[in-house]
């Protein structure tokens, strides 16, 4: 008797044994990275790159032609409104104006001319009237002198508006002498000089915009000009606050505010019959920034929306599956859940089974986006309504609570992931490599 009750006690320890070993030697479907949704603060933001420009620049281009001979500025100088910038050659413009001054002389003594040649005529014209009167005079001499004294006041009013319209004439020469002098419009910071003393310049006209001599800026406010995708500009608003680096200052932040947003698309040929359409934004500085300079490369990164103790979940953790689930995929989970995976599912109705199948085929399914949660070992599609995108986090609306484990990766195994697929937490260390003894 103590024989059977020592073998019977073999027997239960070796199934133990062998049990345990079993259970322990079970491995999940998948081994993943674990996620918590969470209350976090998110801020969205449209990351978009182009140049500074200053907020106001003169490009000063030449009202004449001729040769410069005198150029008061070097590259790179500061000067003040109406500071002397450059003198063209004037010569011409000179004589111009000294031969309508001649012109004007000339037509002043037509004029003298034409008034005594009037005085005469009227003084004839008065004296055949009183001797038509006598009857000394004939009525076509009578005629004759008052048409001579007509037409002598008509030329001088020609001789006159000739005057006026020489004095006009002078006026515009005079304009056109001063232009050969150019002084700065305002203040500024000479940042481009195309010009050198000696060289020939050309006005410009309909068809060519002419010399552009320099250019002058004003850097004490400056704005990155960048470009934003078609995309997310619609997400782009005035007066929205933006972080600002500049390549030439890689150790430095600034701020800055968008001003102007462009409505016109600049598009970029990136193929034979693609183009990439991006439009222009302006983002004004707060601050001025020593030692800059218009071209510089930069980044801005504009914030277009902020949550405060917002419901989050990771970015790796968002997946996407046809929605409503298909029946094979709830029959396959509900053959594995536990009685705690029922009750947690329970809002979003997969407790029960799917008994119509024609009604189940009717269903229209669409791609969903949604996360995988962990349910007691089991990983579970669940679909949620997202807001907007932080940095590491999308910010959820509807489907989850606080506190919620779920699958954030790796995405090998996310993208394949089902329902009912038995998960567990990848063990970190065992993946990893060891540089240390074969021993260790």
């Amino acid at each position: 008797m103590k024989k059977i009750i020592l073998i019977v006690v073999a027997v239960i320890i070796v199934g133990g044994i062998v049990a345990g070993t079993l259970l322990k030697g079970k491995k999940p479907d998948a081994e993943v990275e674990k996620g918590k949704v969470v209350l976090k603060d998110l801020t969205s933001m449209v990351n978009c790159s182009g140049t500074v420009q200053p907020k106001r620049k003169v490009d000063i281009s030449a009202n004449t032609m001729g040769t410069i001979l005198n150029l008061a500025i070097t590259d790179g100088q500061r000067v003040e409104a109406g500071d002397l910038i450059m003198e063209i050659d004037a010569s011409e413009f000179r004589a111009a104006v000294l031969a309508l001054e001649a012109t004007i002389l000339t037509a002043q003594s037509d004029l003298e001319l034409a008034e005594a040649s009037l005085d005469k005529a009227r003084q004839e014209a008065e004296r055949s009237v009183e001797l038509h009167a006598e009857g000394l005079v004939s009525e076509e001499a009578l005629v004759t002198a008052r048409t001579n004294a007509r037409v002598e006041t008509a030329r001088v009013q020609s001789a006159r508006h000739r005057i006026t319209q020489y004095q006009a004439n002078l006026a515009k020469a005079h304009h056109d002498l001063e232009k050969v002098t150019i002084t700065a419009p305002m203040s500024g910071l000479i940042t481009r000089l195309n010009v050198e003393q000696g060289e020939n310049v050309i006005m410009g006209t309909l068809n060519n915009p002419g010399t552009v001599l320099l250019t002058i800026a004003d850097l004490g406010t400056m704005e990155a000009w960048v470009e934003v995708d078609e995309t997310e500009v619609v997400k782009v608003s005035l007066g929205q606050e933006a972080k600002i680096t500049i390549d030439a200052f890689p150790d430095e932040e600034f701020s800055g505010t968008v001003t102007e947003i462009g409505n016109s698309p600049l598009r970029t040929g990136t193929g034979s019959s693609t183009e990439a359409v991006d439009f222009e934004v302006k983002i004004t500085l707060n601050e001025t920034v020593p030692n800059i300079r218009p071209g510089l490369s930069t980044k801005a990164e504009i914030v277009v929306a902020d949550r405060q103790s917002a419901l989050a979940v990771p970015l790796g953790a968002v997946t996407v599956r046809d929605w409503p689930l298909a029946e094979d995929d709830i029959k396959r989970y509900k053959g594995k859940q536990s009685a705690a995976q029922k009750e947690a599912l329970e809002p979003w109705g997969f407790a029960d089974e799917v008994e119509d199948e024609d009604a189940a085929e009717e269903i229209k399914r669409k791609e969903t986006e949604g996360v995988f949660l962990m349910l007691d070992g089991f990983a579970k599609f669940v679909p949620v309504k997202l807001g907007i995108a932080g940095a590491d986090d999308f910010e959820v609306l509807e489907g989850l609570d606080e506190g919620q484990e779920l699958v954030k990766g790796p995405f090998r195994i996310l993208r394949e992931l089902k329902d009912g697929t038995t998960v567990a937490v990848e063990d970190k260390k065992k993946k990893g490599f060891s540089f240390g003894k074969s021993g260790d």
